[in-house]
């Protein structure tokens, strides 16, 4: 299984910005997804997963409302929709698949995991 994650940059805090994470080697659709974060100095967190079929999403408390995450099962890619970006926000993003989203959610013993993508937002 290959993740590759792509999407991140260098934004002013307020902006958007649109992560994507195509995977190959199985059946896209059969997994869940999701993302997680590591910021300078900290440890990895989770910030969001979708179920295999799209119908359950789960975020994190500090990006609710802000975040959205979603899948298109035809293209075999995951997407993060980040909007009205803090300076918190500001790390290397993963995204990861498992059979479980609540193993996605615990972040413990994650099925596969794709190279990081970097976001930065400045003040």
């Amino acid at each position: 299984v290959q993740l590759q994650a792509y999407g991140g940059g260098l934004v002013q805090a307020g902006a958007s910005l649109r992560l994507s994470c195509a995977a190959s080697g199985r059946t896209f659709s059969s997994y869940a997804m999701g993302w997680f974060r590591q910021a300078p100095g900290k440890e990895r967190e989770f910030v969001a997963a979708i179920t295999g079929n799209g119908i359950y999403r789960y975020y994190t408390d500090s990006v609710k409302g802000r975040f959205t995450i979603s899948r298109d099962n035809a293209k075999n890619t995951v997407y993060l929709q980040m909007t009205t970006l803090k300076p918190e926000d500001t790390a290397v993003y993963y995204c990861a698949t498992d059979v479980s989203t609540g193993r996605l959610r615990a972040g413990v013993r994650i099925d596969y995991w794709g190279q990081g993508t970097q976001v930065t937002v400045s003040s």
